[in-house]
């Protein structure tokens, strides 16, 4: 059976408003160029990786401390055979809180099993979600150095 979305979740020791506040700064957890912000409704950034991937995000959801969602209107991930593959898809955030902390839990909705890309950019994701969010979240420093630049 062919997974529709790749999912992923932590927990942290801080407030969903602190966390809703780094999910909505993705300067401060992606690596590569940003243009745009991603803190309110119907705004759209683009996320450049110098010859490898270009993707277009508009916000179509934002309900403060709680969830962030994001269109993927235009894809360009030039490793790929079909380097459209992420358009039309969705990432998404839902925080809940748990305790005195927040759960994060992510969503890449149609990034499939059998997409060529799911493999690589499941892991770039849990780099991206796992790590460098985490850590803006948990120590306010942006994102370490991902696998595929560390030589």
């Amino acid at each position: 059976m062919t997974s529709q979305n790749f999912t992923t979740s932590f927990t942290v020791q801080e407030p969903a408003e602190a966390v809703f506040k780094a999910v909505t700064n993705v300067r401060g957890w992606w690596t590569g160029e940003i243009d745009g912000s991603a803190d309110t409704l119907g705004a759209a950034f683009t996320y450049r990786y110098p010859d490898l991937h270009y993707s277009r995000q508009e916000v179509t959801e934002l309900v403060p401390d709680r969830k962030v969602v994001w269109r993927v209107t235009e894809a360009q991930l030039t490793f790929l055979q079909d380097p459209a593959e992420w358009a039309g898809t969705e990432i998404a955030f839902e925080l809940v809180p748990h305790g005195t902390g927040t759960e994060v839990h992510f969503a890449h909705r149609g990034l499939r099993s059998d997409f060529e890309c799911f493999d690589t950019c499941s892991s770039a994701w849990g780099f991206f979600v796992n790590g460098s969010l985490r850590r803006l979240i948990t120590t306010g420093e942006g994102p370490a150095t991902p696998p595929w630049e560390a030589g």
